[in-house]
C-alpha cells in the first residue's frame, strides 16, 4: 500500500491581501486599504493544504528561504497534516511572496518569485515521490527550475504507477510555450481555467480550445468560476485503454455551479483541484470528481484567501455537509 495519496512538488509562499484599494492607483500617493489578510498562498500549497484538510494523505516537496515567511507557510501546511519532511531551504534566496489587490471579481496579482523558480527536478527525491498514488503539478510557468527535467520525471512516475494531473495556472509572460506540449503527454487529468485554456491555445471558443490541445490528454476539466465547470472526457479515466485511444470522440458534460455569495475568490480554482483529487483518488468517475471540485471551490470563496475556509473545521464541515460533498465520496 502506498504511503500517500498525492505527491506535490511545488512552490510555497504567503499571500498578502489588501482589500478596498482603487483599481487605478496614482504614483506618489499613500492609499489606504480597508482590510488586510496574510494567508497561505501559492497554488501548489493551496492544493496540498486543502486536499489534506479533506482527508487525503499529502506529501509536499518545496524550496523556501531561511526567512519567517517560509517558516510560517511551512507551519500552515504541517498544521493541516501535510508531510513537509522534504522541504529544503535556500541560504541566499528569500521565499517568494504574492501581493493581491482584489477589485470586485478581478484583482491585481504581484509576485516576487524568490525560491519559487529555484526548485529543480535534480533536487527531488524520486523514491519519496513514488510513495504516492498520484502526482499533481501546479504553477508550471512560475516553477521554471523544473522545466528541464519535468517530462522525464513524469515519464518515470507514470512507469511506477502514478497518475498525473496538471494545473498550469497563469503564464506571466503569456507565451504558453515549452514544456507544456511535452508535459501534457503524461497527464491524465488537465485542470485549466477557461481563461487560461483559451489564452494558451489562442482560441476564443472553449470547445475549439480543447480540440487544439494534444488529444492524448484523457480528461480536460475546465474551471469556469461562477458558471461551474465543463468536463471533456473520452471514457472512464481509470481505464488504461484511454492512453492508447487518442482518436476517440470526447464526451462533453457541463457541471452546474453552486449558488453562493463569495467573500473572496482567491484560491478557488486551486481548491477545486483539491476536491476533485480527493474524489479522484477514491476512484470516483470524472463527473463526480468535478462536482466535488465545484463544492470545494465554492467553499474556498466563503473566507479570505485560498485556505482559510478549510482551516475553520466547523465552517468547512458544515458547508460540505450542506452541499452533500461526503455523499459524493461515499
Amino acid at each position: 500500500m502506498k504511503s500517500f495519496d498525492i505527491a506535490i512538488a511545488g512552490e510555497l509562499n504567503l499571500d498578502l491581501i489588501l482589500y478596498g484599494l482603487p483599481a487605478e492607483m496614482p504614483m506618489e500617493r499613500e492609499l489606504l486599504a480597508s482590510g488586510f489578510r496574510a494567508t497561505l498562498g501559492s497554488s501548489s500549497a493551496i492544493v496540498a493544504h486543502n486536499a489534506a484538510a479533506l482527508g487525503a494523505r499529502v506529501e509536499f516537496t518545496t524550496l523556501i528561504g531561511t526567512d519567517d515567511f517560509g517558516r510560517i507557510a511551512l507551519d500552515r501546511l504541517g498544521a493541516a497534516g501535510v508531510d513537509t519532511s522534504h522541504a529544503a531551504r535556500h541560504d541566499t534566496i528569500s521565499t517568494g511572496v504574492t501581493l493581491l489587490l482584489p477589485h470586485g471579481d478581478q484583482r491585481h496579482i504581484l509576485t516576487y518569485p524568490g525560491t519559487i523558480a529555484e526548485l529543480t527536478v535534480a533536487s527531488l527525491d524520486f523514491d519519496f515521490l513514488a510513495q504516492a498514488r498520484h502526482f499533481h503539478l501546479s504553477s508550471l510557468y512560475l516553477q521554471r527550475g523544473l522545466h528541464a527535467g519535468l517530462p522525464d520525471l513524469l515519464h518515470r512516475l507514470k512507469h511506477v504507477g502514478l497518475t498525473v494531473s496538471l494545473d498550469t495556472n497563469d503564464d506571466p509572460e503569456d507565451r504558453w510555450g515549452s514544456p507544456l506540449a511535452e508535459v501534457l503527454r503524461y497527464v491524465d487529468v488537465f485542470l485549466p481555467s477557461e481563461d487560461e485554456l483559451c489564452r494558451m491555445t489562442g482560441c476564443a471558443n472553449l470547445d475549439q480550445a480543447v480540440q487544439a490541445l494534444p488529444t492524448k490528454v484523457p480528461a480536460v476539466v475546465v474551471k469556469r468560476g461562477s458558471r461551474g465547470a465543463r468536463v471533456y472526457m473520452q471514457s472512464d479515466i481509470h481505464s488504461d485503454a484511454i492512453q492508447s485511444n487518442a482518436a476517440r470522440q470526447r464526451d462533453v458534460i457541463d457541471i452546474a455551479p453552486l449558488s453562493v455569495v463569495p467573500v473572496d475568490t482567491i484560491g478557488a480554482g486551486d481548491s477545486f483541484d483539491a476536491g476533485f483529487l480527493r474524489a479522484y483518488l477514491l476512484s470516483k468517475d470524472i463527473v463526480t470528481c468535478a462536482r466535488a471540485g465545484n463544492i470545494t471551490g465554492a467553499l474556498s470563496t466563503q473566507a479570505a484567501g485560498g485556505t482559510e475556509a478549510f482551516r475553520d473545521s466547523t465552517q468547512r464541515e458544515s458547508f460540505l455537509r450542506k452541499h452533500r460533498f461526503f455523499e459524493l465520496l461515499s
